[in-house]
């Protein structure tokens, strides 16, 4: 109820209702509840001015009504405004014309009280009024009214709806537990305790529910980059936000021309080896989601294309003289400071600040111990689902191997896969489905010496190669590998590890691809990258 002694006079923004507001002439009109009309009617709302909206077709019933609004309170003042619309259904005509209403009307809520009526017009013209109120271009609140129950009642009942729904104590209770379950789902419901880490985790589910734009994930490898781009999608995807589908791109493993078919696509002929067509991984993901991961390994060239398809939805395949359309949200992942690579002029400034819009810095393990715990259920639990066999500690050696995992003594370079891989061992290393605590002590010697930056040719190569393929091997040559190894371990991608490795030959060279010389030595020994990260 308003107060009808308060100071402010009140104004009634409202659309002429061409059929609720309509009449026939004489005493039974009185009979009839008439929106327009009833709303003046009630003692507990004064209504001072009445702005009606209404098309030149219906001048007459305007006129007509707001004889009778004088009757019934005439200390209303009723100001007629014809807007005539070519269709009244076309939203963005609508919305343009009644904008421009708005704009052009002296409102001022320090001098007034506004109330939006939004029971008359067509549903088109009552969520324009909706949609200007909300955004503040019409500064009140929304007014609706009804007939009367039980009987023949000219004035009707009416009721305010305010738009700051945190007033409403059902509404907000529901849209915090909705945003709990949304950001739930991106922790994949793992009950996660860093403070910081959950922060994030709620922002990037506002990003994610709210817009489109381009997501940049920071952070170490392994530090979960990937699943929580996964997630992201999985989460819009439930919320009908996106339509497509989710697209991952490992951008380390892209070089040279094949870097650009495989992005871009290309025409059949393009060059050598191109037998047909190939629509690229940015069509295939047109309507969904790309997630380039390591994207700071692009080349500028690939770079500035990305940057254009994301800016203007456009692209060129390899080889095509037409340009190709695909709408698709972007979420990229790195490793490395994007702003010292801008800085070194390996990535392009305009992409970066396109892309550090939205930015979020994905901690480490080591940076999130409390989190090791519910981790290591959650791994259990994956194990569980992957091999179909259910795995788990007894209560002595969990309590030991969650205070190894906890303390300094734990490294957890490869973060989250470390710990994966950790715990799918002591899973395969427990047959009658419990681990006890010979299996974690011997699982914390395992771990300690692969971190172990001194570690001896054979501890460095015993999980990898094969007694016949180490008898192969020379002694000098073994040497070079653990220490190759080590290095590799310890390093975020394949191409930080080429730069550690190579730091100062790549200083006399014209062409640096470090990544690439360094894959090709451990090819030699039959050795991958991927095996070093597991």
């Amino acid at each position: 109820m308003i107060d009808i002694w308060r100071m402010k006079p009140t104004t009634v923004i409202s659309f002429l209702g061409s059929t609720l507001d309509a009449s026939k002439f004489g005493p039974s009109r009185w009979m009839k509840w008439r929106p327009s009309v009833g709303l003046c009617m009630h003692e507990d709302l004064r209504v001072d001015r009445f702005l009606m909206i209404h098309g030149s077709a219906h001048s007459r019933l305007a006129e007509y009504v707001s004889e009778d609004i004088a009757s019934v309170s005439p200390e209303t003042l009723v100001e007629r405004h014809v807007i005539d619309f070519v269709d009244a259904w076309d939203f963005e005509e609508v919305y343009g014309k009644l904008l421009d209403f708005a704009r052009a009307q002296p409102l001022d809520p320090d001098v007034e009280d506004y109330l939006i009526h939004i029971t008359t017009g067509t549903h088109v013209a009552q969520i324009c009024l909706f949609l200007l109120t909300e955004a503040h271009y019409l500064p009140g609140r929304l007014l609706q009214t009804q007939p009367g129950r039980g009987g023949p009642d000219a004035a009707g009942t009416w009721s305010v709806i305010d738009l700051d729904l945190s007033r409403y104590d059902s509404i907000a209770t529901r849209f915090a537990s909705e945003s709990a379950e949304s950001t739930s789902f991106l922790k994949s419901g793992i009950e996660t305790r860093n403070a910081a880490f959950n922060t994030m985790i709620e922002e990037i589910e506002q990003v994610a529910s709210r817009t489109r734009a381009p997501i940049l994930l920071m952070g170490p490898t392994g530090a979960g980059k990937s699943q929580l781009a996964r997630r992201i999608f999985e989460l819009k995807k439930l919320k009908r936000q996106v339509s497509g589908q989710f697209v991952e791109v490992n951008c380390a493993t892209l070089r040279g021309d094949s870097a650009m078919s495989a992005l871009f696509g290309h025409k059949k002929g393009a060059f050598t080896g191109a037998a047909a067509d190939r629509p690229g991984l940015l069509r295939t993901a047109d309507g969904g989601m790309l997630f380039l991961d390591e994207i700071g390994e692009l080349g500028l060239d690939e770079q500035a294309m990305i940057l254009r398809a994301v800016e203007d939805k456009r692209f060129l395949p390899v080889g095509a003289d037409r340009e190709v359309e695909s709408d698709f949200q972007l979420i990229a992942g790195t490793n490395r400071d994007l702003a010292r690579c801008v800085a070194d002029g390996t990535f392009r400034e305009d992409l970066y600040a396109r892309l550090n819009l939205w930015t979020f810095a994905l901690p480490g393990l080591a940076e999130r111990r409390e989190d090791i715990a519910p981790n290591l259920d959650y791994e259990l639990d994956r194990h569980a689902e992957r091999e179909g066999e259910r795995v788990t500690f007894n209560k002595e050696a969990r309590d030991r191997y969650l205070a190894f995992a906890m303390s300094g003594e734990a490294l957890w370079p490869g973060n989250f896969r470390d710990l994966a891989s950790s715990i799918s061992r002591m899973a395969t290393f427990s047959p009658k489905g419990r681990i006890d605590s010979e299996v974690v002590a011997t699982e914390i010697v395992r771990l300690k010496r692969l971190w172990s930056g001194t570690q001896g040719n054979s501890d460095q190569l015993v999980d990898l190669l094969d007694t016949d393929a180490l008898a192969e091997i020379d002694p000098f040559d073994r040497v070079q590998l653990a220490y190759v190894v080590a290095t590799c371990r310890t390093s975020r991608s394949l191409s930080d590890a080429g730069r550690k490795l190579f730091a100062a030959s790549r200083e006399k060279r014209l062409s640096i691809n470090d990544a690439d010389r360094l894959r090709k030595y451990l090819g030699r020994f039959q050795i991958s990258w991927e095996q070093l990260i597991r």
